[in-house]
C-alpha cells in the first residue's frame, strides 16, 4: 500500500513516498526534494505555492506569505486585499504534495502521515488536520517529528539501540527549535521529555546576518539600505525579497565554504562574509539551543544511557551547532548532509507493521556515532585494496586530539568488507580509518559528515575480491 510522509516546515516542506514494493524515496518538487512552504494569493483568490509563489511574489509582494507555519496560532492571514484561513494556505501546500505523490504512485495515495513538533497541542494539530482535509488527503495520521527522527536513526542509519537507552533529537529548522529525549521501547520510541524555542530558527540566523551586513556598510550606502529594509514601495519590497533569499543562500554556503559574497540591492554594494565572522553572530543564538538541550537531557537523567545525539532540520547543518553540542554533552552528534529529509522518511517507517519493511534510501550523513559494538568478522574471503582511499574536507582549525567515538565492521549485503575506527575532535570533525581483515590500515577519511552507506560504497569501489591461496 503506497504511503506518503509529509514534513510541513517553516521554510520548506519535504515529503517521502513508500511505494507498493516497500521502497521509500523523497518526492521531487521543481527538480529538488525541498518544496518552499511560502504561499502567494493572487487578486483572483488563486493560491500558488513553491517556486511559483516565490516568483510571483517578485511582481506583487503584498500577496506573499513566506512562512505560514510561523503563523500557526492565527486563524486568518491578510494577503493582498484578501483574508485567508490559515488552514486554507497550508492546505494549498499539502495539495501540491498530494498531487505529486499521486503522480509518482500512479494514483491517489490512501495513507498520509503528517509530522508535527512534539510540543504542539490539540489546537495546532487540528489546524494541520483541517489543512489536510482541504487538500483532499485521505487516511491521515499524525506523527511527532522526534519519533520519526528516532525511527530513521535506528532503522536507516543502522544504530543498534537496546531497550531503555535514549536518543537526543536536536531539531533546528527554519523557524523554530525543538529538542526531545526519546527512549527505545521495543521496535519504536517514546518521548520522555521535550522543550523548544519559538524564536530561534534559520530565519533568525538570517536576520542576524542581515543586521551585521547593515552595520558594516559605508556611509553612502546607509540611506538606500534603510529604504531596502523598511520602505513600503513595491520596488523596495521586491528587492527586499531578493536580499533575504541571497542572505539565506550565503548562510548555507558558509556551512560548506570559508567565505560567501552578497550583493546589496539599491545600494549597489558587494560584501563578503567569512565563516568565522558568521559563527560569531550565530554563537549566541545556537548557545540558547544548547542550553535548552542540556536542560532537557539533565531532566531525563543525564547522558549515562544516551545512545546518540541526532541533528535534524535544515539549520542543524551549521558546523558550529555540532561543535557546541559536543563540547556541552561530551557526545559527538550524528550530522547529516541533508537533515531536512529525515523526518519525512522516518515518519513512514512505523506506519503498517504488516507491510514489508521499507527499503529507505538513506540521507547522506555520518556513520553512527556512539556506543556501537563491533561484530566479529567471518574469514571467508580476503579483500585486497586496488587503491588507497583518501578524502579530505577542509576544516577551519587544527585538530587538538582525537578520541574514539565508534568502531565496528564494514558490511554490505551481509558480507564483511573490513573494519573501521572512527575518531572525533572536540570540534566534531570526524576521522575514520579502515583496516582489512589483518587489521592493516588501508585508508582514512577526515570529514564533517559522512554516512555509513557512503563508507561502504567508497570502500568497495576500491576493493576487488581475491580467493585466498591454498597454504
Amino acid at each position: 500500500m503506497p504511503v506518503v510522509g509529509i514534513d510541513f516546515g517553516t521554510s520548506h516542506t519535504v515529503a517521502a513516498l513508500r511505494d507498493a514494493g516497500g521502497r521509500v524515496r523523497p518526492l521531487l518538487f521543481d527538480s529538488g526534494p525541498l518544496l518552499a512552504s511560502g504561499v502567494y494569493a493572487g487578486p483572483d483568490g488563486e493560491i500558488l505555492v513553491g517556486r511559483d509563489a516565490d516568483r510571483t511574489a517578485r511582481i506583487d509582494p503584498a500577496g506573499f506569505e513566506p512562512n505560514p507555519k510561523r503563523r500557526i496560532d492565527e486563524p486568518t492571514v491578510l494577503l493582498g486585499a484578501g483574508e485567508y484561513r490559515l488552514d486554507e494556505l497550508i492546505g494549498a501546500v499539502l495539495r501540491r504534495v498530494g498531487q505529486e505523490a499521486g503522480r509518482v504512485a500512479g494514483g491517489p495515495v490512501a495513507h498520509v502521515v503528517l509530522t508535527h513538533p512534539t510540543g504542539w497541542g490539540a489546537t495546532r494539530r487540528h489546524v494541520l488536520l483541517d489543512a489536510a482535509g482541504r487538500a483532499g488527503l485521505t487516511g491521515v495520521t499524525l506523527c511527532e517529528e522526534a519519533v520519526a527522527a528516532g525511527r530513521y536513526f535506528a532503522d536507516v542509519l543502522g544504530h543498534r539501540v537496546p531497550d531503555g537507552q535514549t536518543l537526543v533529537v536536536y531539531d533546528l529548522g527554519g523557524g523554530t527549535f525543538d529538542v526531545s529525549v526519546l527512549v527505545r521501547e521495543g521496535n519504536d520510541w517514546r518521548v520522555l521529555d521535550s522543550d523548544g524555542l519559538t524564536d530561534v530558527g534559520g530565519v533568525d540566523l538570517d536576520a542576524a546576518l542581515v543586521e551585521h551586513v547593515g552595520r558594516g556598510l559605508p556611509a553612502e550606502a546607509r540611506e538606500p539600505w534603510h529604504r531596502l529594509l523598511h520602505s513600503p514601495g513595491t520596488e523596495e519590497r521586491r528587492q527586499r525579497l531578493t536580499l533575504w533569499d541571497d542572505v539565506r543562500a550565503a548562510k548555507e554556503q558558509l556551512s560548506r565554504a570559508g567565505r560567501a559574497a552578497l550583493h546589496i540591492p539599491l545600494a549597489g554594494v558587494d560584501v563578503h562574509v567569512g565563516r568565522e565572522e558568521f559563527e560569531r553572530l550565530a554563537q549566541p543564538i545556537l548557545e540558547r539551543t544548547v542550553e535548552v538541550t542540556e536542560r532537557v537531557v539533565r531532566r531525563c537523567g543525564g547522558t549515562g544511557r544516551t545512545a546518540g545525539v541526532f541533528l535534524v532540520g535544515g539549520s542543524s547543518r551549521i558546523p558550529l551547532a555540532a561543535t557546541l553540542l559536543h563540547r556541552r554533552l561530551g557526545i559527538a552528534p550524528t550530522v547529516l548532509e541533508q537533515p531536512e529529509l529525515v523526518v519525512a522518511q522516518g515518519s513512514i517507517l512505523g506506519v503498517v507493521a504488516a507491510d514489508p519493511p521499507p527499503a529507505v534510501e538513506p540521507v547522506p550523513g555520518p556513520v553512527p556515532v556512539p556506543q556501537i559494538q563491533p561484530v566479529a568478522a567471518p574469514r571467508r574471503r580476503r579483500w585486497r585494496p586496488i587503491a588507497a582511499v583518501a578524502l579530505a574536507v577542509a576544516a577551519t582549525f587544527t585538530p587538538a586530539g582525537y578520541t574514539i567515538v565508534n568502531h565496528g565492521q564494514l558490511v554490505r549485503d551481509g558480507r564483511p568488507l573490513g573494519r573501521y575506527v572512527m575518531y572525533s575532535t572536540a570540534q566534531a570533525l570526524f576521522t575514520i580509518e579502515w583496516t582489512d581483515e589483518d587489521n592493516v590500515v588501508q585508508g582514512k577519511i577526515t570529514t564533517w559528515s559522512l554516512n555509513y552507506q557512503s563508507l561502504v560504497d567508497a570502500w568497495t569501489a576500491r576493493l576487488t575480491p581475491v580467493t585466498p591461496q591454498a597454504g
